[in-house]
């Protein structure tokens, strides 16, 4: 090679253009995402869901000019809707916050509904043996309820710690369990003398919770509201909630840091139990009166929809369940009014856990663009 070529000067090199079918998109994992922009893809799943559950009615002959007014105003502004909103949102707070807690020590509590059938019973039981005396009877039977709501989910918490049985069938098939053997005391021993129908014997006036400021609902809401202030303290200010935090992020961690791992888990499941068989209290001694057969149907789901909408956090929870009762309360009035069925409800409470199960992929993850170029490079 000759100097000339050597000094020759040299040609500039331009960036070569990559057409736009040459792009791809690689998946990453993200370190982390500030909390105001999780809230804002949260917000962006549920009007999502909203919007494609808003279409579904719509199709199914529900005007739209009327959404608005039978889901928000006749629910909030009408005065027995509003109360029958906040029976509704009593239990499902409760449940709701039973679930956030075991789903904190990242155990699967889906024996939520089973846990509220034997709450039920005990405080039942103590009501039909006449066990304590009147002026104690009530606190009583909620303090049996979530005796029996503990002793029911202690089970599938044994099985999983003693034995590594997967706690999501353990508790799931203990619901089947409970439901039959309160099929078997309301068709049974348990059954109303006075008309043979497949429910106990009503409560007494002192047994039932009582009604505050004209409302009957308002003792129920106190209780969750209780309850929901001591679960935000447990799990946000004590050192149990601490300790939930590790065991949440990681089990093997937590154990490596000597974080007591197994007592934990226990204590969040029994916690758990005991909220759901103070739900159980609360239906069978505010809403029903006696113990019926099916005063626990869609508890369950719904808990467990509560708990994953509101991120396990225990205040949230309590706002999430308020809406939620909200759904059920303008279901009714569109099955009354535009014949739509129940499960119509049900569908909606599906899209928005699917709406938001998605949200959590784009909470966890990104797209970034690369092109073919920069990746033959």
């Amino acid at each position: 090679m000759t100097d000339t070529a050597l000094d020759a000067p040299t040609a500039p090199v331009r960036a070569r253009s990559v057409p736009l079918f040459a792009r791809r998109y690689a998946l990453e994992l993200r370190q982390q995402m500030a909390l105001p922009k999780q809230a804002l893809i949260l917000a962006l799943a549920v009007v999502a869901g909203l919007a494609i559950s808003a279409a579904i009615l719509v199709a199914a002959g529900v005007p739209a000019n009327e959404l608005l007014n039978e889901f928000v105003m006749q629910t909030l502004v009408d005065r027995q809707s509003l109360q029958a909103v906040l029976f509704q949102a009593a239990p499902m707070i409760l449940v709701g916050i039973g679930a956030a807690i075991a789903f904190r020590a990242r155990f699967w509590n889906l024996g939520l509904e089973g846990q509220m059938i034997f709450g039920a019973i005990g405080a039942t039981a103590v009501s039909m043996f006449g066990i304590g005396p009147p002026a104690l009877r009530l606190p009583l039977m909620g303090a049996v309820a979530m005796a029996m709501g503990m002793a029911w989910a202690l089970a599938p918490a044994l099985l999983k710690l003693r034995l590594a049985v997967n706690e999501i069938i353990a508790s799931l098939m203990l619901n089947y369990v409970a439901g039959n053997f309160l099929l078997h005391l309301v068709y049974g021993a348990w059954k109303d003398p006075k008309d043979s129908f497949p429910y106990s014997p009503q409560f007494r006036a002192f047994e039932r919770l009582p009604e505050w400021f004209g409302n009957p609902s308002t003792a129920a809401i106190g209780l969750a509201v209780l309850a929901a202030l001591g679960a935000t303290w447990f799990t946000g200010l004590s050192r149990a909630g601490l300790y939930l935090r590790f065991v949440d992020a990681s089990p093997r961690v937590a154990r490596a840091l000597g974080v007591p791992v197994a007592r934990m888990v226990l204590a969040a499941v029994l916690l758990s139990g005991a909220l759901s068989g103070l739900a159980g209290f609360v239906v069978v001694t505010g809403q029903e009166g006696r113990l019926t057969q099916a005063f626990y149907v869609g508890y369950g789901f719904s808990g467990i929809l509560i708990a994953f909408l509101a991120r396990n956090n225990p205040l949230a929870a309590s706002v999430v369940a308020v809406l939620i009762a909200m759904l059920f309360v303008a279901g009714r009035n569109l099955q009354v009014f535009y014949q739509i069925p129940f499960a119509m409800v049900q569908l909606i409470q599906a899209i928005l856990v699917i709406c938001v199960a998605s949200s959590d992929f784009f909470i966890r993850h990104r797209l970034r663009r690369v092109s073919r170029g920069a990746m033959e490079g």
